[in-house]
């Protein structure tokens, strides 16, 4: 069922153009059916405020569950933004205050551009746990990507992310370890998802602390874990919410960085990411860049448009698909009568039910 336009963030407009159905508020008091208010707390750095919020948003419209969703961006105002960011957010985002008050049913947190060795020097560290601390006792369940799931095992668990030798970016090939879990139904055995990270949490660490690892790679590691109790706080190591473009944004980034000197070395392509074709068009850049550079002329322009149509998502109807899994356990814990017996400690350790199943 659609999402519903209850602002005037530019997303909602953006997906009505590239054909998602989006309500307007009018249309959906029309409409006797059941409304889920998701929060999204999108801690990405300036470059990818706006696309990473479509992103979600998009995942969260995807859902075949009857509902109409109401997703409310907010944003932690101790991390730095610039000018635009911070026009965006006091624009058309929302004061996690009003959000306590209102209610959700469930929360999303994206990822962020650590600057810190340690998570917690980052500025947005213990305002995120003060967030985290609220949602754990006030919705049904907490879905997080990439940093988001590293600082909240750490702060839930105990559990440190490692440091890798090279960041890990790329596409790769993932298994499903428990088919049999609420989140995994209808899911291919097999499928790729997006990964860019510079640390990593294991199987092992994650076993240890009891969570349940749902899908890993074996090149690069778990994608999906769950709490131990199998549903409260989701925990996405990878990307699913990943546009095709979104590494090839990423790699320009990197690449344009290293030709201004910002950074020290080349950027490696993004594993099993570009074809061939893609990788020979990417290294005519590379060799005309560096020509350009040493004879001090300007950089010619990057082949985006040439790239963006060589590139493909492989990932985005399995990302789809647990996304949709999982609203449909917050549809189900929303319930009036489901929601009150969660609340009141039925089984705590197995909300959903799983060992039921």
């Amino acid at each position: 069922m659609p999402l519903v336009a209850h602002n005037d963030l530019p997303s909602f407009q953006r997906l009505r153009d590239r054909g998602q159905e989006v309500l307007s508020m009018e249309r959906a008091r029309h409409q006797d059916i059941r409304e889920l208010h998701i929060g999204l707390l999108n801690m990405m750095p300036d470059a990818v405020l706006g696309a990473t919020e479509r992103q979600f948003i998009k995942l969260v419209g995807a859902s075949n569950q009857i509902a109409q969703f109401y997703v409310y961006p907010f944003a932690i105002p101790e991390q730095e933004r610039g000018r635009e960011a911070q026009e965006r957010i006091k624009q058309h985002y929302f004061n996690f205050s009003a959000l306590q008050e209102q209610g959700l049913d469930a929360l999303i947190i994206t990822g962020a551009n650590p600057v810190n060795p340690v998570l917690e020097d980052e500025s947005f560290f213990d305002p995120l746990m003060e967030i985290v601390e609220w949602a754990n006792e006030n919705v049904a369940s907490v879905l997080c990507s990439c940093l988001a799931t590293h600082a909240l095992v750490q702060a839930h668990h105990g559990i440190s992310r490692q440091r890798l030798a090279e960041k890990q970016w790329g596409v790769f090939s993932h298994r499903i370890s428990v088919p049999e879990h609420p989140l995994t139904w209808e899911i291919n055995s097999r499928f790729d998802a997006p990964h860019s990270r510079y640390n990593d949490v294991s199987r092992n660490q994650l076993e240890n602390a009891g969570l349940t690892v749902l899908a890993e790679s074996e090149d690069s590691g778990v994608h999906l874990a769950v709490s131990p109790d199998q549903f409260r706080t989701v925990y996405f190591q990878g990307h699913p919410e990943y546009d095709a473009i979104s590494l090839l944004k990423e790699y320009k980034r990197e690449i344009l960085r290293f030709f201004t000197d910002i950074r020290d070395t080349k950027p490696r392509f993004p594993e099993n990411y570009f074809d061939d074709r893609a990788a020979a068009v990417a290294s005519v850049y590379i060799d005309a860049a560096t020509l350009a550079k040493q004879r001090g002329d300007d950089l010619p322009d990057f082949p985006e448009a040439e790239l963006t149509a060589l590139v493909d998502n492989t990932w985005g109807d399995t990302g789809k698909a647990i996304v949709n899994n999982w609203l449909g356990l917050v549809y189900r814990l929303t319930d009036l009568d489901r929601h009150r017996q969660f609340m009141e400690g039925v089984d705590p350790e197995d909300p959903i039910g799983l060992r039921k199943t």
